[in-house]
Formats: C-alpha cells, structure tokens, sequence
C-alpha cells in the first residue's frame, strides 16, 4: 500500500492572508529621534542591486532585506538595509568614506 498524501489536486487555490503582495507589513520605530516606517523585503521582492547605509556594501538581488524611509519623507528617502546592519544601525556609522573607484550607488 502507498502512502496516503493529504495535497490537494487542483480545485481552489489556497487564500494569501497576507495582503497578497511580495513585501511584508510596515512598522513604524523611532531612530535618532525621528519616526521611521520598516518594512521587511523577501527575497522575491528584491530584485535589483542596493547599498546598504550600514555596511556600505552591495546587497545583490534576492537577497531578504529592509527598507527603512522617514515617516514624512517620499520615495527618495527609502534605504536598503541588510537585516542585521539595520538592527545594529545604532552601532554603526553611516559616514563611511569610500575609495576613489568605489561605485556610487
């Protein structure tokens, strides 16, 4: 006798409780005295490269990551973080001087 398997075969596809897009909720938290709206980016919603303020290095495509911009700011002031730099964003200096060949992303 086979296994039982408990998928289903076609019929209703299952229902996205999640608010059916690629990225994750937003938060709000409070960083150098200032609202910040987070939102956490999945690795199929990253799609292109970004510079990460924290670390200053290349976060490649696919790779789950955090977007972090001003409560009152607009889409020009969006970040891409990696995770753990974000976490220690306190830690961290975002003034770090890069070389002359160095990309400007």
């Amino acid at each position: 006798m086979s296994p039982r398997r408990n998928r289903q075969h076609g019929g209703a596809k299952p229902i996205d409780r999640a608010g059916g897009d690629r990225y994750g909720l937003e938060r709000t938290e409070d960083w150098r005295g200032e609202d910040w709206v987070v939102r956490q980016v999945g690795g199929g919603g990253a799609a292109k490269h970004y510079r990460c303020p924290g670390c200053d290095q290349e976060i490649p495509p696919g790779v789950p990551h955090v977007v972090a911009w001003p409560q009152d700011g607009d889409v020009d002031d969006r970040r891409h973080w990696h995770r753990a730099c974000w976490n220690a964003r306190d830690r961290r200096s975002a003034r770090l001087q890069r070389s002359r060949n160095a990309p400007r992303y």
